[in-house]
């Protein structure tokens, strides 16, 4: 009995480390193919960075667009900070009056913040803006009313209308301004690039795998003899595509590296430029980057869609390839 549970074990064992063995061999093969393809592409520098480049150019255009969409988001926040209604009050209001009003308007849900505009103020800031100090000096009555200038809580051009007929009711409250057709037009912008983007992304994705699964179906064209040979004494379909892809691979690193390259380079190339604009504006705007995790994420894109591309063009093509 001892003896046939001693036998049991053993043979137990040896498909343990014939599975184990198995498993060693198989990522020994994944360790020479991995170096075995990029030796192949650096024999090759002319053909292989040119294909790595045409793989940049179709990953830059729609990460570009991308990077613009967030300078745009970026100047949309600042722009949603201006975003304001202007209360305009009855001739008759006085200022405590004013005051009266405006503490009255601050309380109103929807309503971030208040500053108050006596019609004194109002009037100075009309004189320093017109530079009309003398003329204005003759008038026995100020013209202008007190008024608030309304800060929402939401941005939103449907928010704000809706609380801009909210104030209009209140007594005292002659007329409520605002103009936020340019904040609406920005939004639909906004909408439609992040659409045009998408459509770039997936067509130039399209792009970079044609371009890798043409240069892959050439080296398999190539290599025809070869894989033959290796069918004929039993290597299976996966043993035989495995160097193609990670060949396809290291094209869609290498051309996401170029990309990112490319990109840092025009952002440093802009930087000046577009600086010295927004400071013209009175304002402080510097390009956005990609940054770590958009870079990762483009690498690992690239990476994946030039395997998927020598996956497509490999398949396809060892079903035609046959040993004689």
């Amino acid at each position: 009995m001892s003896q046939r549970q001693e036998a049991t074990r053993r043979g137990a064992r040896k498909p343990q480390r014939r599975a184990g063995g198995g498993g060693r061999a198989w990522l020994r093969h994944h360790r020479a193919m991995l170096g075995d393809s990029a030796l192949r592409l650096i024999k090759r520098p002319v053909a292989t960075l040119l294909t790595m480049l045409a793989i940049a150019i179709a990953l830059i255009l729609p990460a570009g667009l991308w990077l613009a969409l967030d300078s745009a988001r970026l100047l949309d926040a600042e722009l949603d900070e201006s975003a304001t209604l202007t209360v305009y009050f009855d001739a008759g209001v006085d200022e405590s009056g004013a005051m009266t009003l405006a503490g009255q308007i601050g309380s109103q849900p929807g309503v971030a913040g208040t500053r108050l505009i006596t019609a004194a103020e109002g009037l100075a800031e009309f004189q320093q803006t017109l530079g009309v100090d003398d003329a204005l000096t003759q008038l026995e009555d100020n013209p202008l009313p007190a008024s608030v200038v309304v800060t929402p809580e939401n941005p939103d051009p449907a928010e704000v209308q809706a609380l801009s007929q909210q104030l209009q009711k209140l007594d005292g409250v002659d007329e409520v301004r605002l103009d936020l057709a340019w904040l609406d037009r920005l939004q639909q912008l906004a909408e439609v690039g992040q659409r045009v983007a998408l459509a770039l992304a997936l067509l130039f994705g399209l792009g970079v795998l044609l371009v890798v699964g043409n240069t892959v179906r050439l080296a398999v064209e190539s290599r025809r003899q070869e894989i033959e040979v290796v069918t004929l004494i039993g290597a299976t379909h996966a043993f035989v595509r495995r160097p193609f892809l990670y060949s396809g691979a290291w094209y869609g690193l290498g051309g996401g590296i170029l990309a990112l390259a490319i990109l840092a380079l025009g952002g440093n190339w802009l930087a000046a430029p577009v600086a010295a604009l927004a400071q013209s504006y009175g304002a402080h705007f510097a390009l956005p980057s990609l940054g770590l995790t958009n870079s990762a994420f483009l690498l690992f894109f690239s990476t994946l869609l030039g395997w998927l591309g020598a996956w497509l063009a490999v398949g396809r093509h060892l079903a035609d390839i046959k040993p004689r």
